[in-house]
């Protein structure tokens, strides 16, 4: 099938006119064994879904890509696709990338289901974005994007931008009608849209010194929820029209059709947050500051109770000549205060409106999860684990301390090293009785032999310790191969 795939890709690209591609293909073999109640957390989190909360699990995946650069226009199309089959995953058999690129120099069009990272941190290091942070499968979309910084013409390259907007769809329904408790509340066909817009200033080659601002905003709307409202048996049919598109990307409260709450709201389930980097480029180094700031609906979105919450703050370090320690990072995260413990509509008794007690990630009909994984930072638990088959984030006011190093011991030998410890509270409706508290870490070997196919293999040891998953234990292993090919046509003038 894999050869089958290549030689209709390769057909179809030629007939095209491409007269150069460049074709990849790659194999992978996974399997991890533990001990605890749980599969370690860092085995578990920011694998784009691949991780399992099993113990033990294995999966097998196969891929193949392409390039085809349009030299003379400066277009080109790049296109992926690969598929995973394994045990103790959330699905045995899926497809985890399906896309195709069209890219004219910084302007990209999108579509299809892609892994994707936060901006601004290294994702190999960072305890990931409080929107999307790669800890769940990718979902499919069509995505117009500046997927590069575009220099503003007339600044000299001092001031520059970038973003994307993109809609696409859930496709995790059978997952949860397989997973949720009968009289659970949960949507299926749920319909997704993301905007991101950043802003650069600065000239790292004319003075070292650069800073970055962005809003990153998401928004889940129409498709079926059953059990409504905790109600069982009760079914709502969410709006999904093309103006409700348009409510999606300008949020907006909902008409007649959306159900009371959003109403007197917003239309749908809208996150977001802030998003900033100071960044010192030297010969030798780069320093980087990162700021990100979550907020729900309006609430926080411009920090009406406080300047210090709902925030991950991450020093970033990256060293260009020094192998032994390429990258560091230390984080702190702070979402435990989450706007504070009250909230109130405007009523004759009390004319006041407070908009505290939010419930991140959490919503009356819809949750910022896929495939029972938190989309957003994995130190809020993903639904995965709930033992009550619930569709909820029953710990979202949490506190954290991470690091993380990478570098290289020898020219074959890299490694990688996190550090977590956190502090959880659940949830303002559901709070634990005690603080919980759990470290997790993990020691990650590459090892990448000179030998011809590309190989690589990666051995990893990663541990719990705590009252909020348990004490964990266990080891990964993956070996990959791929293979790079280059394909020409020739023309009648070669």
């Amino acid at each position: 099938m894999k050869r089958y795939l290549l030689f209709t890709l390769i057909l179809i690209t030629t007939a095209i006119g491409v007269k150069a591609q460049t074709i990849t293909e790659r194999q992978e073999l996974t399997g991890a064994l533990g001990s605890g109640e749980y599969a370690p957390f860092w085995h578990m989190a920011n694998r784009q879904g691949l991780g399992s909360e099993k113990r033990s699990m294995g999966y097998a995946r196969v891929g193949v890509g392409g390039n085809h650069p349009f030299s003379k226009s400066g277009i080109a199309i790049d296109w992926d696709f690969d598929m995973v089959a394994g045990g103790h995953m959330a699905s045995n058999v899926f497809i985890q990338q399906a896309n195709i690129d069209l890219t004219w120099r910084e302007l990209r069009l999108s579509i299809g289901q892609k892994e994707r990272w936060g901006e601004l941190m290294n994702h190999r290091l960072t305890t990931g974005s409080l929107v999307e942070s790669g800890n769940a499968r990718p979902i499919p979309q069509v995505r117009l994007e500046l997927h590069d910084y575009w220099n503003i013409p007339g600044t000299g390259g001092w001031l520059a931008l970038k973003g994307h907007l993109a809609y696409g769809r859930f496709t995790d329904g059978k997952w949860m009608e397989k997973n949720i408790a009968p009289d659970q509340k949960y949507t299926i066909g749920t319909l997704y849209h993301s905007k991101e817009g950043f802003m650069r200033f600065g000239n790292a080659s004319k003075f070292p010194l650069t800073a970055e601002i962005g809003l990153h905003m998401v928004t889940q709307f129409g498709g079926t929820s059953y059990n409504a409202g905790d109600k069982p048996g009760y079914t709502i049919y969410n709006p999904s029209r093309f103006k409700d598109y348009f409510l999606a990307l300008i949020p907006l409260k909902g008409d007649d059709s959306y159900h009371a709450s959003d109403q007197a709201n917003i239309a749908g389930n809208v996150l977001g947050s802030w998003k900033g980097a100071i960044t010192w480029h030297s010969d030798k180094w780069v320093l980087k500051l990162n700021y990100d700031h979550a907020f729900e609906d309006h609430s926080q979105m411009f920090w009406e109770y406080g300047l210090w919450t709902e925030q991950l703050v991450g020093l970033e370090l990256n060293l260009k000549e020094f192998k032994w320690i390429k990258a560091a990072t230390v984080e702190y995260f702070n979402l435990k205060n989450q706007s504070g413990p009250v909230y109130n509509d405007t009523n004759a008794t009390f004319p006041d409106q407070i908009s505290c007690k939010d419930d991140n990630y959490n919503h009356g009909r819809y949750g910022w999860f896929n495939y029972g994984m938190m989309i957003a930072t994995p130190l809020c638990t993903s639904p995965i684990y709930n033992k009550d088959n619930t569709l909820r984030c029953h710990n979202n006011r949490v506190e954290a301390f991470h690091m993380g190093i990478e570098g290289g011991l020898l020219p074959w030998l890299d490694y990688r090293i996190l550090l977590t410890h956190s502090n959880n509270w659940g949830t303002y409706g559901k709070p634990f009785k005690d603080i919980k508290k759990n470290t997790s870490g993990l020691v990650e070997f590459t090892f990448t032999p000179n030998i011809p196919g590309n190989w690589s293999i990666i051995t990893s040891f990663a541990f719990d310790k705590g009252n909020l998953y348990g004490n964990n234990y266990g080891g990964l292993l993956t070996i990959k191969r791929s293979g790079r090919y280059k394909v020409e046509r020739r023309t009648r003038n070669d």
